[in-house]
């Protein structure tokens, strides 16, 4: 049954899922990735990178300044800031906020990246605003540079939510932080969720400058609220919000620590109230509630009973999500090894018998931490990969998964066809697990039939 349910999804056309399709949508996004992508091609280090804030400004000089039309929170971090991001949102709109959304990366439509009250933002939209940029783009300083497809996208979402007349804007950085796109924006409030090991060809190889990197969002006098991090990583965070006399507050599991002392949670997050499953959840949903706390100092007041419907409510796709039943099919975008250590403290709260581990990831993540946290349970393992240009191929990963295997795992380039292998392993009392990228849980996703709009 799984694999029919999967070739009739993969027949599927837009206008049979209720989409239609602007004619001009696809040139618009084949102008869009024509300029430099960091996540199609990461840049050895930032040196190497042309991150250039003084390039985004320009650009949003000549655009009218739309980010500073509206007051924000921007949140940045290694693990849990989607997720944080979204429940934030979440809590905002519900309190009667008209919400903007930015986010990044997109799982089905790159439309997912620009949400207004949690609409994609439409096609016609999209081919709209990037004949403004391009008629924009052609006139920047060429001693800046040319603007990258993130700085692009990032100026298209600022001028629509100005358009949309917003009440505030949620904003997920993209990349590291200090040179992120993203941080043109001085916020209300700067989120820092949990730091750990990723990207550190461009972002450095310990704690300290990967923290750095994140901590570059803390700008002068504006509150900023961090995750309980490791020790390394707090140092690095306290040191640069003391530099710029920015009042920091931590979300400990009892209360949010501050200047002023320990001040309780206005709701106090637990596994029971919060919809997202996990742990780590929880510790996302303190983060989130404390911002909610910080930004009422700056006008925006989110009342108990929002927050908690909100928490109750709040969907992250790709994030710990459960698919399906008889067998378990739980996904996730899980694409570090700390990562991969929160997505085992969730499955080993699923009673199950065995677990059937299908697992795809991009060449320049911690393949070798991740097979070790996740492989060792596994009865079953399929290595796969997604469509992404960086994606490591089978054998890559059969080879990091070696060490942790009596024998060599199945493999397969297609997902589908992994997860038709898996369910023809397991019994209904079994758990499917689709890990190692977000990627590969928006292909899982896709050939489930959970994905209604698609580029």
């Amino acid at each position: 049954m799984l694999f029919y349910q999967m070739e009739t999804h993969k027949l599927r056309t837009s206008r049979e899922n209720g989409m239609q399709t602007d004619p001009g949508y696809q040139a618009a996004l084949d102008y869009l990735y024509s300029f430099i992508n960091y996540e199609a091609k990461m840049p050895p280090s930032p040196e190497h990178a042309r991150f250039n804030l003084a390039r985004m400004a320009e650009l949003l000089a000549r655009l009218g300044q739309p980010h500073e039309r509206w007051p924000s929170i921007v949140v940045a971090g290694t693990k849990g800031k989607g997720s944080t991001a979204a429940m934030i949102e979440a809590m905002l709109r519900v309190s009667g906020y008209r919400t903007a959304f930015y986010t990044s990366p997109h799982l089905h439509s790159w439309r997912e990246r620009v949400q207004v009250n949690r609409q994609l933002i439409t096609q016609g939209d999209v081919v709209r605003l990037m004949k403004l940029l391009e008629q924009q783009v052609g006139a920047l300083d060429t001693d800046l540079g040319p603007p990258t497809m993130f700085e692009l996208a990032t100026a298209l979402a600022f001028v629509y939510f100005t358009e949309q007349q917003i009440d505030v804007a949620v904003l997920e950085i993209g990349l590291g932080g200090r040179y992120d796109t993203v941080n043109v924006v001085t916020p209300k409030v700067a989120v820092i969720t949990p730091i750990s090991f990723d990207h550190m060809a461009v972002l450095g190889n310990t704690l300290t400058k990967i923290a750095g990197a994140k901590a570059g969002i803390i700008k002068p006098g504006v509150p900023v609220v961090s995750a309980v991090q490791l020790a390394e990583a707090a140092v690095v965070i306290s040191a640069e919000a003391d530099a710029v006399a920015a009042p920091l507050w931590i979300a400990g599991p009892e209360g949010l620590h501050g200047p002023s002392g320990m001040v309780p949670y206005q709701v106090q997050a637990t596994a029971e109230l919060v919809a997202l499953h996990g742990a780590h959840q929880v510790e996302n949903a303190r983060v989130a509630v404390a911002a909610l706390q910080l930004l009422r100092d700056a006008g925006l007041p989110v009342e108990r009973a929002a927050m908690e419907q909100s928490l109750r409510s709040v969907r992250w796709p790709g994030r710990c999500e459960i698919l399906a039943q008889q067998p378990t099919i739980l996904v996730d975008g899980a694409m570090n090894r700390a990562s991969a250590e929160r997505l085992r403290e969730v499955w080993q709260t699923i009673p199950h018998r065995r677990l059937i581990l299908v697992f795809g990831a991009l060449a320049d993540k911690d393949i070798s931490g991740m097979a070790e946290v996740l492989v060792p349970e596994a009865a079953v393992v399929i290595v796969t990969r997604s469509r992404h240009p960086r994606s490591a191929s089978e054998t890559q990963l059969a080879a990091a998964f070696a060490p942790y295997l009596p024998d060599a795992p199945i493999q397969t380039a297609d997902v589908p066809l992994a997860l038709e292998l898996a369910s023809q392993f397991a019994d209904p009392d079994d758990l499917i697990c689709v890990t190692g990228s977000l990627f590969v849980a928006a292909a899982a996703r896709e050939a489930l039939g959970c994905s209604e709009e698609r580029d």
